[in-house]
């Protein structure tokens, strides 16, 4: 699907939609614990559907209605196997694979997209150490056996999933266990979001200063969870504001600890009076802030740059090459860096015709940029946007922005 997107401003109040990080891992602990949760404000994406397919494939049952989701966890009585589909969900396939291998369910992986080519050899290195055998080396991924405790070793600089992952499953297992990092946690905030909902959930985490340490043979207990606004989707739209339009965005947690709240500070020091300077942004904590912030850099009257960013090159899409493209497409002045992006201001964006390249992500930051664009803009594969937040060109109409389908093959 190709949509092209007028200049605008968008106005009105805007629900923003659950969290899909916290989503995600209440879906986990909900299908973990024994007995009956209920989960409100869910917002449904392809992403949290792949986990609730994963989760129901492990033994747990849902019943899904409206934005409420009555979860019923996974009984002694468990799957022997399970085939899980992942999508194109690295969040999916990187919480469940050490849940299923800590439940001893013998286990299939599949995915599409990138995800067969975004690494998991940590989990090949660690969970093989641990009593788990990979009877294949690339996707669909079949492992088998039972986890075991004991120390792991984890590198933070690839992705903060596979912390989360193990501590999903870790609690499950008879021993005790350690997660020792050698290298600095990037994406902390992530970890952190996990911690707080496992600890709703009755598990408890000991923290030290390179380390998790998980006492075995925990039990999860259900629990009400109400998911809060996800910052991610809000960056969008704060980001909107600073171009021009008066969105009051609504369904945030003030004290949430979603890593991806930092938009509102770097927005604050960024946008002054009105104008937009320029801003240097470290990514390592935030990587699903960069296309959004890129278009923000774009429209800077400044040099901004984006550092620590590195990991991105392996998302839905090479998301620092795809920002760059999306925004030189556009009339932008922005190079890829070692690490990041440097963004040089211009006499503002164009318009013209830009890719998706199959990143939800990239999809949104192109219809933001869109609005302050001298002209029309079309986004190739819109439909990537239904990822993560299927109805964001809804709401994007709804509040007066001017989008339409249309087909480039004619």
């Amino acid at each position: 699907m190709d949509i092209k997107i007028s200049p605008s401003t968008l106005k009105g109040d805007l629900n923003i939609p659950a969290s899909k990080s916290c989503a995600h891992r209440a879906v986990i602990c909900a299908a973990l614990a024994d007995g009956v949760s209920h989960l409100s404000g869910i917002t449904m994406s392809k992403d949290i559907e792949a986990t609730i397919s994963a989760m129901t494939a492990l033994g747990a049952e849902f019943k899904i209605s409206g934005d409420i989701v009555t979860v019923k966890g996974i009984s002694v009585s468990i799957n022997a196997n399970a085939d899980i589909d992942c999508n194109e969900s690295g969040s999916t396939l990187r919480f469940i694979m050490p849940v299923a291998a800590a439940l001893g369910i013998d286990s299939v992986f599949r995915g599409r997209g990138r995800l067969p080519q975004r690494p998991i050899d940590i989990y090949k290195r660690e969970l093989k150490n641990h009593g788990i055998t990979f009877h294949t080396e690339e996707m669909p991924y079949e492992i088998s056996g039972t986890l075991t405790g004991g120390k792991y070793e984890i590198e933070g600089n690839v992705s903060s999933q596979f912390i989360t992952g193990l501590l999903f499953a870790l609690p499950l297992i008879k021993e005790d266990s350690e997660i020792v990092m050698t290298s600095h946690l990037e994406s902390r905030p992530y970890v952190d979001i996990t911690i707080d909902i496992l600890r709703r959930f009755g598990i408890e985490i000991k923290e030290t200063e390179s380390s998790f340490i998980i006492k075995g043979n925990q039990k999860y207990t259900p629990f009400d969870e109400h998911v809060e606004g996800d910052y991610s989707q809000a960056a969008f739209f704060f980001v909107a504001n600073a171009l021009g339009s008066d969105v009051n965005i609504l369904n945030l947690k003030q004290d949430s600890v979603q890593g991806d709240k930092a938009i509102t500070a770097i927005i604050a020091d960024t946008v002054k009076k009105g104008i937009i300077t320029g801003y240097k942004a470290d990514c390592s904590d935030i990587p699903d802030l960069v296309p959004i912030l890129s278009v923000l850099g774009a429209y800077g009257n400044k040099p901004s740059v984006i550092f620590n960013a590195e990991r991105l090159r392996i998302k839905e899409s090479d998301r620092l090459a795809a920002c760059a493209d999306m925004l030189n497409n556009l009339g932008g002045n922005v190079t890829v860096t070692a690490d990041g992006l440097e963004i040089m201001p211009t006499n503002g964006l164009k318009g013209g015709i830009v890719d998706s390249y199959g990143d939800h992500r990239i999809v949104m930051a192109a219809a933001i940029a869109a609005l302050a664009c001298k002209g029309d803009v079309i986004i190739k594969g819109a439909e990537a946007a239904e990822k993560s937040y299927p109805t964001f060109f809804q709401d994007y109409i709804n509040l007066g922005g001017k989008a339409d389908v249309v087909d480039m093959e004619q």
